[in-house]
């Protein structure tokens, strides 16, 4: 299936009374919902593989990745050495550290994180999509330069839990 196809069928789901949609075909899987909260993340990745799929930008819809299940939350929890865990990216796309330049970070390393908390935004096919915290904590340490790539599952920041 290629892009120009998942467009179509967003915008078909878009215009009809289906709640949601899943397809599989050739190693990936594509989940499509309405659209139910104000706030909702655009993630697509195929089965097998780390590397995610073109996230599709509809006001409407979101395609999530079949290893996370129907959830929009973004992966953020494995322990890692010295007690700490790992924020990751829960897409491909350009990490930034605050909302629009010259406006201040979310996070600096010492800051106290709840879950909840907005620690950075990851810019994917012109959707700006908020990153929150999963875990309560304090930011040890940035991993990723402001403005810079990023790709699935790729640490952004590490935490020490509280």
């Amino acid at each position: 299936m290629d892009f120009k196809q998942i467009q179509e069928l967003i915008k078909m789901i878009n215009k009809s009374n289906i709640g949601e949609v899943t397809i599989e075909e050739k190693g990936f899987k594509l989940t499509i919902k309405q659209k139910e909260e104000p706030a909702q993340h655009v993630i697509a990745a195929p089965l097998h593989s780390p590397v995610a799929l073109p996230a599709v930008a509809q006001p409407q819809a979101i395609a999530a990745p079949a290893a996370q299940g129907t959830s929009d939350k973004p992966k953020a929890a494995e322990a890692v050495a010295d007690n700490l865990i790992t924020i990751k990216s829960p897409m491909i796309g350009t990490f930034y550290r605050s909302s629009s330049p010259g406006k201040p970070v979310f996070v600096e390393p010492g800051d106290e994180v709840l879950p909840g908390k907005v620690v950075c935004i990851i810019e994917a096919m012109k959707l700006f999509n908020e990153i929150e915290s999963e875990v309560k904590g304090r930011i040890v340490k940035v991993l990723v330069e402001d403005a810079s790539p990023v790709e699935y599952d790729q640490p952004l920041f590490l935490v020490e839990p509280n």
